[in-house]
């Protein structure tokens, strides 16, 4: 057998690069990035090969909802000033996050319920269901519910911030207001309430909506956010649903870690809508 020569022809010409090789007092990519801190953070409980696998993933989607929240906090700020167009360009962003956090089921799902088992018990009672920021997420999209706050009581800080999370009005409401300041007919109670509980779907809001959608050449910027809104939704859900699929697949109907029936419990997520009269008015239309 021959050994290939590669001659320099064959490789990437440098000599008219102004490459830095002397950084001087300047940052380098991995300080600016704090990679040594990003990368020192996966520490496997267990000599398990694929426990490392388990912690990436879900630092990953940690730092994809981080995201989410930024897009999704600077949204509702473009709603209460009136500016769609950045609502839609930051729905739009969003929508693409969504698209990464599904493909991070595809790469977990490679793990067995062999390679899995290996290593469960070393979690203890540690689950996603105590994920401070996806919980976030749905209280600013809508999902409000009180007792949720519970299991953060040892972190006072971050309970804290999920009860500031839960009064504040969420993404929806703040779609709402704006809807009525255009001059659509959402009833004032909507507008006025305890943001703390659920949101409960109204005939009047979606009326609003359809009337939107039946003359959606003049009012084409609010058209444009209720499909936005309605893609978040419908990636959200999805997201559930390849949750569900993926905890299936690698520990069948064992109780979770966090104590919830698992499958179970993720099952009953899987009919929640957080903008509900976008979807009702699709039949009336």
């Amino acid at each position: 057998m021959s050994t290939r020569q590669y001659d320099k022809s064959e490789r990437v010409d440098l000599g008219d690069e102004a490459v830095h090789w002397d950084l001087g007092a300047s940052l380098s990519y991995g300080e600016y990035l704090h990679l040594d801190r990003l990368l020192s953070a996966q520490r496997p409980l267990s000599s398990e090969h694929n426990e490392m696998l388990f912690i990436i993933v879900h630092q990953v989607s940690e730092l994809w909802m981080r995201l989410m929240l930024h897009e999704l906090t600077a949204a509702l700020q473009c709603v209460r000033r009136d500016d769609i167009d950045g609502t839609l360009k930051m729905l739009g962003r969003i929508s693409r996050v969504q698209a990464q956090l599904l493909t991070v089921w595809n790469v977990l799902s490679t793990m067995t319920p062999f390679e899995y088992s290996a290593f469960r018990n070393e979690l203890g009672r540690s689950s996603g269901f105590q994920s401070v920021q996806y919980r976030e997420l749905e209280f600013l999209l809508g999902n409000k519910h009180a007792d949720m706050v519970k299991v953060h009581r040892r972190d006072p800080q971050a309970q804290e911030r999920l009860q500031r999370a839960l009064e504040s009005p969420s993404l929806y409401d703040e779609v709402l207001r704006l809807l009525s300041r255009r001059g659509y007919g959402i009833p004032e109670d909507y507008l006025a309430r305890d943001f703390a509980e659920p949101y409960r779907a109204s005939k009047q809001v979606a009326a609003a909506w359809l009337a939107i959608y039946h003359d959606a050449r003049n009012a084409w910027d609010l058209y444009a956010l209720a499909e936005r809104l309605t893609d978040l939704d419908y990636n959200f859900q999805l997201w559930r649903a390849h949750h569900l699929k993926t905890v299936e697949r690698i520990i069948g109907y064992k109780p979770g870690t966090g104590g919830t029936g698992g499958v179970s419990y993720l099952a009953k997520a899987l009919e929640l809508k957080f903008f509900p009269e976008l979807w009702q008015i699709r039949t009336s239309m």
